[in-house]
């Protein structure tokens, strides 16, 4: 198992490789799917979400229309965003639309 400690600055160099879609390594994503599982498990399934908000339906792994949704709505942490579903499924960058959200997290 990956060692789930993983660092602000950790997964903000992830965040800006993911942003120029470049490869994180294997381990990187371990560790970023075990730090998200720590988190979700400890979170609410509802939560409430201080507004503004930007809401967002599916994107289906259309990883350059995140991007352009962040250039046009607000950068996180300056905007929340409620992501709806249908995150990954059709897109040719399924992983690295997963793998940001995750990192966004």
């Amino acid at each position: 198992m990956a060692d789930a400690h993983v660092s602000s600055r950790d997964v903000d160099e992830h965040i800006s490789s993911l942003k120029q879609c470049k490869i994180i390594s294997e381990d990187a994503v371990k560790a970023l799917c075990e730090k998200a599982k720590e988190i979700l498990m400890e979170e609410s399934n509802v939560h409430h979400v201080p507004i503004p908000a930007v809401v967002v339906g599916d994107i289906h792994g259309q990883f350059y229309d995140l991007l352009e949704l962040f250039d046009v709505g607000g950068q996180v942490p300056s905007v929340n965003y409620v992501f709806m579903g249908d995150f990954v499924d059709r897109g040719y960058y399924s992983v690295e639309t997963f793998l940001l959200l995750l990192a966004l997290k």
